[in-house]
């Protein structure tokens, strides 16, 4: 259960967020008791001014006035409220430092004069524990000043517990929030496991019955996205598998063919010859022709075969020597020339350049007899075939042109697969021999067609 990706994508999505929102909150924690340390600074210090301040101007008031006489007054300072100061403030309020009005209670609470170096004469921020309790405060210090000279600091402090609990009401209203976005989290991770697996599930059974052998089985369509490309190319696949093997279907039938034909002339003519059923010196040798002929079809075909499985597995190897492209069109059009008359085709042969290449003589050979063998294949008795040798930018073009019923468009691409034909006869073998040779010489072949009026196969080497 925990295995199934309808499951697991949920958790693995729910998981990024707990650990999103848990690096989130440790981040906003942080965050709000740094700005929360600040703000109270901020805070303790603009106090701490104002009432140390207050109490120098009382202290000036008190003792910086003279009488007419010219001596200092000693009336009483003035008391100033500090228990009003602190409700005021909510914070507590220190003095640090010599009593500033001698003989007076001033109602401050008193902290050790070592407990910072108040003499300095600026303000300073401080933690602390004060004389009696256990928690510890944060704290500003700001002199009182009298002509110059600092008398005694003023420290107003606050509880650090005060921004704890701060800290910890965002916490508990983060909690809350979090809570509800893992439950909104947890829906949307729900529907939208179930909208990728759906189909992911789908294609995983369309994938089991191709296994078992079905390619017409019904690719799911509309998939959102990376499952779309997906689910296209798995319809591929199996349209292309489905070919295959129709394709070696009708390799098999195609070569038991080819091969039983000739297997069952040369057996018939060796059986007479054994029986004596043939005593005519002539029809003997014609006998033995006959054999001879078929053993090379049979030797072609083999041959054929095997020169595929070199070429798809690369170990094709390709020789190089000078090769006169006129002789060797010469060659390929005289094996035909019997045929094209026998068949009453006007067979033609235009050689307009004498190039001299240096390429594999013997593939070339067999590239432009298989383009010749499958032009007599498409065309019927009485059509017109042309052989014709070029040369231009560089490149050497024999092209073979034919009056056949051409070729469709959408047949183009598959025709020079292993296996294909478009007559209907033959292996199927020769178009895709032929444009693997081509590559493999450093060339291409090019095709033009009409359906209706023929065809144009253009073999394009590197002279």
């Amino acid at each position: 259960m925990l295995g199934s990706l309808r499951v697991r994508l949920p958790l693995v999505f729910l998981a990024g967020i707990v650990l999103a929102g848990v690096i989130t909150t440790a981040i906003s924690v942080r965050l709000f008791q740094d700005f929360a340390r600040d703000q109270a600074l901020s805070k303790l210090s603009s106090e701490a001014y104002g009432i140390a301040q207050l109490y120098s101007t009382a202290v000036t008031q008190s003792y910086g006035n003279k009488t007419r006489s010219g001596k200092p007054d000693d009336r009483a300072a003035p008391t100033l409220a500090a228990k009003k100061l602190e409700r005021a403030t909510g914070d507590r309020i220190y003095l640090i430092g010599p009593n500033i009005f001698p003989g007076q209670i001033t109602g401050l609470r008193s902290l050790p004069q070592t407990t910072i170096e108040w003499h300095s004469g600026k303000s300073l921020s401080f933690e602390f524990t004060p004389p009696g309790q256990r928690h510890r405060f944060l704290a500003v210090a700001n002199p009182i000043v009298i002509d110059g000279t600092t008398a005694a600091a003023i420290v107003v402090a606050t509880p650090k517990t005060d921004i704890r609990s701060r800290v910890v009401s965002l916490i508990g209203r983060l909690a809350i929030a979090g809570v509800l976005g893992l439950l909104v989290a947890a829906l949307l991770g729900w529907y939208l496991s179930r909208r990728i697996v759906r189909p992911v599930l789908e294609l995983s059974e369309v994938v089991d019955a191709v296994a078992a052998g079905d390619y017409t089985v019904a690719v799911p369509k509309n998939a959102p996205g990376e499952l779309g490309h997906l689910s296209d190319r798995v319809g591929e696949m199996a349209h292309r598998l489905g070919e295959v093997e129709a394709m070696e279907r009708n390799f098999l039938m195609s070569v038991s063919h080819e091969l039983r034909t000739p297997l069952t002339a040369i057996r018939g003519h060796v059986a007479a010859l054994l029986e004596g059923v043939v005593e005519d010196p002539q029809a003997r040798d014609a006998s033995l022709e006959t054999v001879e002929a078929e053993a090379q079809r049979l030797e072609r075909l083999v041959g054929d075969i095997l020169d595929l499985a070199k070429l798809d597995t690369k170990r094709f190897t390709v020789t190089t020597e000078e090769v006169d492209m006129a002789r060797l069109l010469d060659q390929a059009f005289e094996r035909y020339r019997d045929e094209a008359q026998r068949r009453a085709i006007d067979y033609r042969q235009e050689v307009r350049d004498r190039p001299v290449i240096v390429s594999d003589g013997d593939r070339v050979l067999q590239v432009v007899g298989n383009l010749l063998s499958n032009a007599f294949h498409a065309t019927p008795d009485g059509g017109r075939i042309s052989l014709a040798l070029a040369q231009q930018n560089g490149t050497v073009h024999v092209a073979v042109e034919d009056n056949g019923p051409g070729i469709p468009v959408a047949a183009r691409e598959r025709l020079f697969r292993p296996f294909v034909s478009n007559t209907g006869g033959g292996t199927g073998l020769g178009l895709a021999i032929a444009k693997e040779l081509s590559v493999a010489l450093g060339g291409r072949i090019e095709l033009e067609s009409e359906v209706g009026k023929g065809s144009r196969f253009e073999l394009v080497l590197p002279s």
